[in-house]
Parts: structure tokens; sequence; C-alpha cells
């Protein structure tokens, strides 16, 4: 399953200190997603994924945010840098769900 969409980069307040960087995925895409995945999941409730923003292509996970009612996706220090992007931008984001 592979989605395209646009999100604003915030930070995670438990950890704004160290700079922990997401995306939301939209809420629609994250229920369709739970759906699909029947209850697999990793530690955490994660899923991994394979995103691409602007240039860069890398492999992580998505992890259920029960406030949000969405996955969130972290975005790390090195891929924001080479993007050229911060907490507050809106980036577009391809997700490929490769546990699905």
């Amino acid at each position: 399953m592979e989605v395209v969409f646009e999100s604003e980069l915030w930070l995670w307040e438990a950890r704004k200190v160290e700079s922990w960087t997401f995306v939301s995925l939209p809420v629609d895409v994250s229920a369709e997603i739970r759906d699909r995945a029947g209850g697999l999941s990793r530690g955490f409730g994660s899923l991994r994924v394979r995103v691409t923003i602007g240039g860069s292509t890398w492999r992580t996970s998505i992890f259920p945010d029960g406030g949000r009612k969405a996955y969130v996706l972290p975005v790390k220090r090195a891929i924001r840098k080479a993007e050229s992007l911060e907490a507050g931008d809106i980036a577009a984001v391809t997700v490929e769900v490769v546990d699905l």
C-alpha cells in the first residue's frame, strides 16, 4: 500500500529538547492502514515503511498515535537537513507500507 500526502512537521512535546520531529499521516489513510494490517504490528504497534520526501528515500516505521487518531512518521535529522526542512514546514510525503 502506497500513499502520497502533505503534512506539517511537528516536534514531539515529550522530547522537544532532543528535537524528535514527525509528520502525521491523514486520519482516513491511518484508518485504512489499521484495517488492512488486521492487528499485524511490531514493537509499539509499529509498521515498517519505505518513505520518500523530496530526493530522500529511507526505511523506517510508522507508529500509532491515539491522541491524533493517526499513524505518525519520524523524520530523522539527516533527512530534514538534506531536504532543508524544520518543524512547521509542510512536506510532500510518499509512504509505502512494507508490512502489508
